[in-house]
């Protein structure tokens, strides 16, 4: 078998698949995009796609390794995110042609369900309760959100307490029925986290994501020295290089490495590896679309120190697509009473991608950009 074809599809809201073809008609797909940077992206995957074209899918490991170290430039967002994407299509392919799930080629299961948890309160955190409630009355007990709007290097006492408010309010409306993670969302930075931790800890959110930026990353064992909230991180982190110098030097308790970001599945299964030996959880990051969501259960479901997946059903950046909107069988993404997620069953990644759709909406994607905030003296924000 060999590969013939690689084509890309940028599509609402804001993400991008990608389809690998052989010519024994074995398609598989995968989902590379850089939020806000889709374009980018696909110039990337077809320029890898000439280290791929004309060779035989079956050998995942000598292909990403060719996409690696075939450039003497190599990581960073764009090309890791295009790898990932690639990756993810070839597991497909060998699922389908091996007539199984792609996490029994992976060893098989170490868990029966995945706990999910879903976004509530947008950008800027607002009408948190009620959107709770709404996610509560279909099964949801965890939630993420926002911690914080933007939040200068050094910011008021108010600013402080609006973001300790909300978060009160939560456990005073909910006590302890829910569970819900803080993104900081790296608009924090070392000195305002150190405040806004401490003022945070006594409502005992179940994670703090992104305290600061990954560039930021030698303050995350002195944070976690100051608090017992576990401090999460990882999404803009492209490789198990990376994750290395993290994990080494400790403070992180949840690596969420992202499957469209990271290198794919095969990459993320030696970052889960890499966590598990540090006894560190793992939560991979997954705000994108079904293919994507599909290959973080894979690497959910083979991983013992998997805790918490994110999934996007019903968040706040999914206008004009969402999840299901380009899956055929959709009952693959159904989930259990408190958010669990069952395993596919279906061989490759177990979705089956609604094609028509795909190539109906691709004709006018937008070309979807985060927003540029500024604080109130005019400098640049962190979004």
């Amino acid at each position: 078998m060999k590969i013939t074809r690689v084509t890309t599809y940028r599509v609402p809201p804001r993400w991008m698949f990608v389809k690998v073809e052989t010519d024994e008609g074995v398609t598989g797909w995968g989902e590379p995009v850089v939020e806000g940077r889709a374009k980018t992206v696909e110039a990337a995957v077809h320029e890898l796609s000439e280290f791929i074209i004309g060779q035989d899918p079956a050998r995942i490991n000598d292909l990403w390794q060719a996409m690696y170290r075939g450039g003497f430039y190599r990581g960073g967002a764009v090309f890791m995110s295009a790898i990932a994407g690639i990756d993810q299509a070839l597991w497909d392919i060998k699922g389908k042609v091996l007539n199984a799930p792609v996490y029994e080629l992976l060893g098989g299961r170490v868990r029966d369900r995945m706990k999910t948890y879903c976004w509530v309160g947008g950008d800027r955190p607002a009408d948190v309760i009620e959107h709770i409630r709404q996610r509560m009355s279909v099964g949801f007990d965890t939630f993420k959100m926002n911690g914080c709007e933007e939040m200068g290097i050094i910011d008021s006492s108010k600013a402080v307490d609006a973001a300790v408010a909300r978060v009160a309010e939560i456990r005073q409306a909910f006590g302890n029925d829910i569970e819900f993670g803080l993104d900081f969302h790296g608009r924090v930075s070392a000195p305002m986290a150190r405040v806004l931790i401490r003022e945070l800890e006594p409502y005992r959110p179940l994670f703090i994501e992104e305290p600061v930026l990954a560039e930021q990353a030698e303050y995350y064992p002195r944070l976690a020295a100051q608090t017992h909230i576990p401090l999460a991180a990882g999404e803009r982190m492209f490789s198990r290089f990376e994750f290395k110098r993290v994990l080494e030097q400790g403070g992180i308790a949840i690596l969420q490495p992202d499957l469209s970001h990271a290198g794919g599945i095969t990459e993320c299964l030696k970052i889960a590896g890499m966590a598990e030996a540090y006894d560190v959880a793992l939560a991979p990051h997954c705000p994108l679309g079904p293919i994507a969501l599909a290959a973080c259960l894979h690497v959910d479901f083979v991983s013992w120190n998997a805790t918490l997946q994110e999934q996007s059903l019903g968040i706040h950046y999914n206008k004009g697509g969402d999840l299901l909107d380009y899956v055929v069988n959709k009952e693959v993404f159904k989930l259990d009473d408190g958010g669990y997620a069952l395993p596919p069953t279906k061989p490759g990644l177990g979705i089956e991608l609604d094609e028509a759709m795909i190539l109906e909406r691709a004709k006018d994607a937008a070309d979807w950009r985060n927003p540029l905030w500024r604080h109130k003296d005019g400098s640049v924000a962190e979004w």
